[in-house]
């Protein structure tokens, strides 16, 4: 039921966002090549927090919690948001697609390991996995400590970027869409409050491995939408 509300809440986002920006697009935001046409490994951050969550405005974002970002023509980068990883906290492991795979938007593509449970997460896009990231796997804790720089997960060519825009969350709405999630968290484990301003207003490095009855695969399958 609960995910229900959550598709519901979205839908009526893209319905607001379409009848307020008929004749704009959405576009994910170019990464700035390094050398030899080589595009980089991090994303430029500006200072945009959502409840003290960082909600950079230049990714794209799936309602799942992953983002891309176009590098250049039909090539994305993929990771997971930083709402994602304070949830995700210290994973062991983590298995992604393999380089020449073809992926769909929507499908568990992800899967990260902690304290035996597994829990998984959906493609922001389709398209053929061109790349993994070594670093990521040899350490999982770059994704909670750089979610939109070291962290990053695949890159992946994606032959219709148009079609993959459409299912995002619009532009415009990705502020109040971060805001409800972490409200929703909230509502689910309300002492989770006092852990997000525990350094400063910034969520816990962990969020839920201080809470043992907290339900860390199912508080996470929750919100990457593959309850």
């Amino acid at each position: 039921m609960t995910v229900i509300l959550v598709l519901a809440t979205f839908l009526v986002f893209i319905v607001v966002d379409y009848a307020l920006n008929r004749r704009k697009t959405l576009a994910t935001v170019p990464v700035e090549a390094a050398s030899a046409g080589r595009p980089q490994a991090t994303v430029s951050l500006g200072g945009d927090y959502v409840d003290g969550f960082l909600v950079p405005g230049n990714v794209s974002y799936h309602p799942g919690h992953s983002w891309l970002v176009r590098e250049r023509k039909n090539v994305v980068r993929v990771g997971a948001d930083e709402f994602a990883a304070a949830l995700l906290g210290k994973v062991e492991s983590i298995d992604l697609p393999k380089p020449g795979q073809w992926i769909r938007q929507g499908q568990k593509v992800v899967s990260f390991f902690r304290d035996g449970q597994k829990t998984e997460m959906v493609s922001p896009t389709e398209g053929e996995v061109m790349e993994v990231n070594p670093e990521v796997l040899r350490n999982p804790a770059a994704l909670r400590h750089d979610p939109y720089g070291k962290g990053w997960l695949v890159t992946v060519h994606v032959p219709d970027e148009e079609s993959t825009a459409r299912n995002l969350v619009p532009k415009g709405l990705v502020r109040e869409w971060a805001r409800q999630s972490v409200e929703h968290l909230y509502s689910l484990q309300p002492s989770l409050a006092g852990a997000v301003a525990a350094d400063g207003g910034r969520p816990a490095e962990d969020l839920l491995g201080s809470l043992p009855d907290a339900g860390w695969k199912e508080v996470t399958a929750e919100f990457f939408l593959t309850a």
